[in-house]
């Protein structure tokens, strides 16, 4: 039985912290540390945590320079052999999510599965556009985002820190980075997460886009990166040709 490291990282969400709380602590597999790290919230969100503070492994509540310097204080905290990001506002999908995971397949460098969505009043939006490939690698991303970053679970030794030069897209380029190392990569063929949409890369949509753009170029090449925006452009008014007709 590994031993899996759940983050979660909050800020001022009293709303939701104890919803992804509750998700982690009701996993029916019992090998999971658990850390919480608070960008020190002035809305009530602590006293929610400190709640549960028995049953969480570690606490932190400081203020910070962004999610991923939060990120990376979580994973400086790390002991586990994976490590799992479960953002406010997020939930593990059930409560035998983990347990299915790591008896997927044994010693997986990185496991992954599909994700469902969620809105602001926690209504099902269905699956992620993007669906899970059937294999994944680290060249998988070329054509979007199509495994979200609370549906991964990546050996803690392949690891490496969230590079603070993104503010809005690094845990693509951190997903990448571990892809890269990895020699076992498993598909769990089930929903493993339930996202709340509506994150920073959304408010920012811009500036995440033009971020997505550099990470992308870094790893495919300019003109690849090109040729592919345009192949995602296509699907993507497929898509919402599709749903318009589907509506209608």
């Amino acid at each position: 039985m590994p031993k899996l490291t759940v983050i979660t990282i909050v800020y001022n969400n009293v709303r939701d912290i104890e919803r992804t709380i509750n998700s982690v602590l009701n996993q029916t597999y019992l090998k999971i540390e658990y850390i919480i790290i608070d960008g020190k919230s002035t809305d009530g969100t602590l006293a929610i945590v400190e709640k549960y503070k028995e049953k969480i492994s570690k606490i932190v509540s400081d203020p910070d320079k962004g999610i991923y310097d939060a990120m990376n204080k979580g994973l400086a905290l790390s002991t586990g052999d994976y490590v799992l990001f479960m953002n406010s506002g997020d939930e593990i999908y059930d409560d035998q999510t983990v347990e299915d995971v790591f008896a997927s397949a044994p010693g997986a460098d990185i496991y992954y599965g599909e994700t469902e969505m969620y809105n602001d009043n926690w209504e099902s939006l269905g699956r992620r556009r993007h669906e899970a490939p059937e294999q994944f690698d680290w060249k998988s991303f070329k054509y979007g985002m199509n495994i979200s970053h609370q549906a991964i679970y990546v050996r803690r030794n392949i690891i490496t820190p969230y590079d603070l030069n993104y503010k809005y897209s690094s845990d693509i380029d951190w997903i990448i980075k571990a892809a890269k190392k990895a020699s076992n990569i498993v598909n769990v063929h089930r929903y493993v997460a339930k996202y709340l949409v509506g994150g920073m890369s959304k408010k920012k949509h811009r500036e995440s886009l033009n971020e997505r753009f550099k990470i992308f170029t870094k790893y495919y090449g300019l003109i690849p990166n090109i040729f592919n925006h345009m192949i995602i452009a296509v699907n993507l008014a497929f898509y919402f040709l599709k749903n318009k007709r589907t509506n209608d």
